[in-house]
């Protein structure tokens, strides 16, 4: 942790993001415009320079130009969250999972649901995949920033 509790905001083809971090690693990435908008907690500072390389990768992913997220990540989260945030970085760009699947590969094949739920509190939206997760049947199901933008990120990654 480097201390300063730093935000900022940042336009993308799925609307304004909102970017909490401590000048070393990056805490949050919200969707402002979904069913769970992120929110400044108090005595938190705006400096958009402490976001520089969150910026460029972000534009880098919304250009076609990069598949996977090189920075570091610092969520806050249970040790089954955790577990799950981690599991679903391995899942491939343009690549998409039931949860009943993820659930198996983490060694817990009877808690598709408890998996949703630990994707529906992903605090880092776009850099942990919680977009490539569908339902067994491979409908789009439940997403915070809501199923249009689940969708315009699954197209972006299919090319």
């Amino acid at each position: 942790m480097s201390g300063a509790l730093l935000y900022t905001t940042v336009d993308s083809p799925i609307g304004e993001l909102l970017l909490l971090g401590d000048g070393g690693a990056l805490r949050g990435l919200y969707m402002q415009e979904g069913r769970k908008p992120g929110t400044v907690p108090r005595g938190w500072a705006r400096d958009p320079e402490a976001f520089v390389e969150v910026r460029t990768q972000l534009g880098e992913y919304f250009a076609g130009e990069r598949r996977s997220f090189d920075l570091p990540l610092e969520p806050a989260g249970s040790p089954f969250q955790l577990q799950v945030w981690r599991a679903l970085r391995e899942v491939g760009y343009g690549e998409t999972l039931s949860y009943g699947e993820l659930a198996r590969r983490i060694g817990r094949p009877n808690a598709p649901r408890a998996v949703g739920a630990a994707n529906g509190a992903n605090p880092l939206s776009v850099v942990i995949p919680c977009h490539r997760l569908v339902g067994a049947d491979g409908t789009l199901t439940g997403y915070g920033g809501g199923i249009e933008r689940k969708r315009l990120l699954l197209d972006l990654e299919a090319g």
